[in-house]
């Protein structure tokens, strides 16, 4: 553990560094951000009934989406893993005295963890001192706040795991590109980083609630807000630590298949 800890932190401190890109997301991450909420509030001026979700509750989970957007998007791509797959230079990473499942996580892993911390706070901060309608409401007490925070982080060990599936895919494509388009636009609209999945038809919500995707974004935002109340979160973080567990062990063993029959070099 000590390993991929240190790992971990290299990592960490390596992308700490990109301050500029950090600013010039922060920028992009406001405007698509006002884009979001202004179709939505015109959505709303027109409803004919009550929505699932207050616009208050809608304008949070798009700036809390925009805030933490690396830390959940499926999209985040580290080149280097995939250039070690398809130039065959990941024999090196099998030299390595560590598990390649347990070494790669970690670097993902602290890739968005680093990614984040620039951009988080300065959203937060911004989006919480807007004028109405554009405000970041606060959680309605500090126990959904909490919940929030882990549901949260689970959601971020889930979605590196899921990432670890695409470039797992990769061994099998030699296709980076195709692997991560795949994955990125079927995730992001399961995952509720397109439309809120409470916006969506019934019959396509029950569909949604049973994948992982909505644990690792449309879940702790709406944990935030308080529209999914402390006793179902709670649930829904138990369901969040099984899938995690179940998602690690698959991946595990995918990895193992996928190097049991590679080929480095021809040999």
């Amino acid at each position: 553990m000590r390993m991929y800890w240190s790992v971990f932190k290299l990592r960490l401190y390596n992308g700490l560094q990109y301050r500029s890109a950090a600013l010039a997301g922060i920028v992009t991450q406001f405007f698509w951000g006002f884009i979001a909420i202004m179709v939505f509030e015109a959505f709303y001026s027109q409803a004919l009934s009550q929505p699932p979700m207050s616009l208050p509750e809608l304008i949070s989970y798009i700036w809390l989406k925009q805030a933490f957007l690396i830390l959940v998007i499926l999209w985040l791509r580290d080149s280097e893993l995939s250039d070690l797959i398809t130039s065959g230079n990941i024999a090196y990473d099998l030299c390595r005295p560590s598990g390649i499942y347990n070494f790669w996580y970690a670097k993902l892993l602290a890739q968005r963890l680093s990614g984040a911390a620039l951009r988080c706070s300065p959203i937060l901060i911004i989006s919480f001192f807007l004028p109405h309608p554009y405000r970041l409401m606060s959680p309605p007490d500090s126990f959904a706040f909490w919940l929030f925070i882990i549901s949260l982080l689970l959601g971020l060990l889930l979605v590196t795991a899921i990432s670890m599936l695409i470039y797992i895919s990769v061994f099998a494509t030699l296709s980076p590109s195709g692997s991560f388009l795949m994955f990125a636009v079927l995730g992001e609209f399961l995952s509720g980083m397109i439309v809120p999945i409470p916006l969506l038809p019934q019959w396509l919500q029950q569909i949604l609630y049973a994948l992982p995707f909505h644990f690792t974004a449309d879940f702790p935002f709406r944990v935030y807000s308080g529209h999914i109340p402390a006793s179902e979160a709670l649930v829904g973080i138990g369901i969040q630590m099984i899938w995690l567990a179940v998602l690690f062990v698959v991946g595990k063993w995918l990895m193992s298949r996928a190097l049991r029959n590679i080929v480095v070099q021809g040999g």
